[in-house]
């Protein structure tokens, strides 16, 4: 071999070698990419005051794969951490509500056993049972170390969930759903919203539902001295509350026309009046881009008495998603109002911008203040509210970055200023 070819070569090896580090680099690089940008989100949904501090609920990504995981945290009076247990069992779960029974939490929310991406790799993707893609209802009790004492969990159509739970005398009383996946039709009567009551031992004590097997649905309840009083949706757009005895019988359910897919999603009681929220409908439209937050008022028999409508400065989505009576029996509510990205809107995609509500009614219905909280081109969900001492507590999580939220808890004066972001 001549001087020459020894050099062609040597060059082609060199070449070769910077290739291969060029491309090893390339790898390296978009990997810490990729873990540097990662999206990290954490919600609080509900929370309770404790003796000591606060138990809150909700979810988030903090592991490896960024499944989201339901959580169950303990707070001390000042909203720092004490403890924090993640609920790992399935590919992904969240935790929607919590109530405390003495020195316990129950937490209701949903969980999904099997991971989507391993089930796309069957071989017929076709046959897959309706088992092997549900998200099933759960119900777990913690005790005052976050320490799991049961979990109870309810599967019946494929896509199921618990949304409240109420402690009563001798046990506990969930709402929730279980409907038909997407992808399955028929009609089955065990369907729609659902309510159940536990004893404390969590054994079923009886069940009842109501709604159709696609889309009925119960996000709230109030328990009275002789009824139970559950909201939500049924088909479509149509909010429904309906009344049951003690022993869950239903005794009457009253449609309202026409909210958002998602229908009522809290109820209390002011007097001998019971209130609930949502959003109307506005328009004749698919989806739900003009609508306004909603306050509805009920006798004990589910007639409609009154109701009046929220919408703020810009047209957009209002709604309003918990409603409490505080010390002076004003109605207290929070939502969100939403308004349309046109920057970032595509002709595929509409993006919107959430702002949290807080706003203060008297038990008549005349407002006394609406206040919104967010910056421009960030999110904030507002998602629950107390009344500590002489503030409003309310709960919830913002955006902080694309893709990432954390979680937050505000503290409003009853006058609706802001005072504490935590």
């Amino acid at each position: 071999m001549n001087e020459k070819a020894k050099k062609i070569i040597k060059a082609v090896i060199i070449i070769c070698v910077l290739v291969i580090i060029v491309d090893a680099g390339f790898v390296l690089y978009t990997y810490f990419q990729r873990k540097n940008s990662k999206s990290y989100f954490d919600s609080i949904n509900a929370y309770e005051k404790t003796n000591n501090g606060y138990i809150a609920v909700g979810s988030n990504n903090d592991n490896n794969k960024e499944y989201e995981k339901g959580k169950i945290t303990k707070y001390n009076d000042k909203k720092e951490k004490v403890w924090e247990k993640i609920y790992n069992k399935g590919y992904n779960s969240t935790f929607s509500n919590v109530a405390i029974d003495k020195d316990s939490y129950l937490v209701v929310g949903s969980y999904e056993e099997n991971d989507p991406e391993k089930k796309a790799k069957k071989k017929n993707p076709k046959t897959i049972l309706v088992k092997d893609t549900a998200r099933t209802a759960l119900f777990v009790k913690y005790d005052s170390k976050g320490e799991v004492v049961f979990e109870k969990k309810l599967q019946i159509l494929g896509n199921s969930k618990f949304t409240n739970i109420k402690v009563v005398d001798d046990g506990y009383i969930v709402v929730g759903q279980s409907i038909f996946e997407n992808s399955v039709l028929g009609i089955d009567e065990r369907g729609g919203g659902i309510i159940i009551k536990y004893d404390k031992t969590g054994k079923e004590i009886w069940r009842s539902n109501y709604g159709g097997a696609k889309s009925g649905l119960y996000n709230d309840l109030y328990v009275d001295k002789n009824y139970i009083y559950a909201v939500g949706k049924d088909a479509g757009r149509v909010g429904i509350i309906s009344k049951y005895t003690l022993d869950g019988e239903r005794v009457s359910t009253t449609n309202y026309e026409y909210t958002d897919t998602l229908g009522f999603s809290s109820i209390t009681k002011v007097g001998n009046q019971l209130i609930v929220v949502g959003a109307k409908k506005l328009s004749e439209d698919q989806n739900d881009y003009d609508t306004d937050g909603l306050i509805v008022k009920y006798d004990l028999d589910c007639d409609l008495l009154d109701e009046v409508t929220y919408k703020g400065k810009d047209t957009g989505m209002e709604r309003f998603n918990k409603v409490i009576v505080d010390s002076d029996n004003n109605l207290v509510v929070i939502g969100h109002t939403a308004i349309k990205d046109e920057k970032e809107s595509t002709k595929r995609m509409n993006v919107f911008r959430y702002d949290g509500i807080l706003a203060k009614y008297k038990a008549n219905l005349k407002k006394t203040y609406a206040e919104h909280y967010g910056e421009a081109n960030y999110d904030d969900y507002f998602t629950d509210i107390k009344q500590i001492d002489n503030t409003y507590l309310v709960s919830g999580y913002s955006s902080y970055k694309k893709d990432g939220y954390l979680s937050k808890f505000i503290t409003y004066s009853k006058q609706g200023k802001s005072l504490e972001v935590k």
